[in-house]
């Protein structure tokens, strides 16, 4: 599975809102498997995208034909876009299916890690992280992707912020210590993403 993140800033809201119902025309997509969206809690005005497709001939196919179209009725509502694509590797919890209608929250993390250090992130990713936030009360899933140049996507989705904030405060800093964290990583960005159920394909 293909993982599109893209994230801009927003000039013209009611415009950028409308046109982003607009993106439903992705429903006859050939490998189209689910989109989502909504806005940061951190930075005002900033948009968050998220969708999904089979494999990235798929993707590529759709980007070829109907993309531009689909896009059109937003150009001039938003600047400073940027999009990335992560190759899907394996499960944050279990079951992971492109569906947002039951989350309110998403995380994403963005680590661009040290090449020395990818497998070594890779596998505390799976055995310090993943148990710990499956354990979660309130973490409904999520999904590990890789991308270009040894940058990696921590996707998850919450039930609600609150039950995202008793993860954080509690377990953060231990588990951290424990993955050699600081050691893996040479970047690392994210936001917290309050679901907008409008956006949902």
């Amino acid at each position: 599975m293909l993982v599109k993140w893209i994230r801009c800033t927003v000039v013209d809201r009611r415009g950028f809102e409308r046109g982003q119902r607009k993106w439903a025309g992705l429903l006859g997509e050939p490998g189209f498997r689910g989109q989502g969206g909504g806005w940061s809690r951190r930075r005002p005005g900033v948009a968050h995208v998220f969708s999904f497709w089979e494999s990235r001939s798929f993707y590529d196919s759709f980007m070829a034909r109907s993309h531009d179209r689909l896009a059109a009725s937003q150009s001039g509502t938003f600047k400073d876009a940027r999009a990335k694509l992560f190759e899907y590797r394996f499960d944050v919890k279990t079951g992971f299916e492109p569906r947002f209608t039951d989350a309110d929250l998403v995380r994403v993390a963005l680590c661009r890690v040290h090449e020395e250090r990818a497998e070594h992130f890779t596998l505390m990713q799976e055995k310090v992280w993943n148990p710990a936030m499956a354990g979660s009360p309130g973490m409904l899933r999520g999904l590990f992707g890789e991308g270009p140049g040894h940058e990696f996507l921590i996707l998850s989705m919450w039930h609600s912020a609150a039950e995202h904030g008793k993860y954080r405060t509690e377990r953060v800093e231990r588990l951290a210590l424990r993955a050699q964290t600081e050691a893996d990583i040479a970047a690392l960005t994210g936001d917290i993403v309050d679901l907008e159920s409008t956006w949902t394909v």
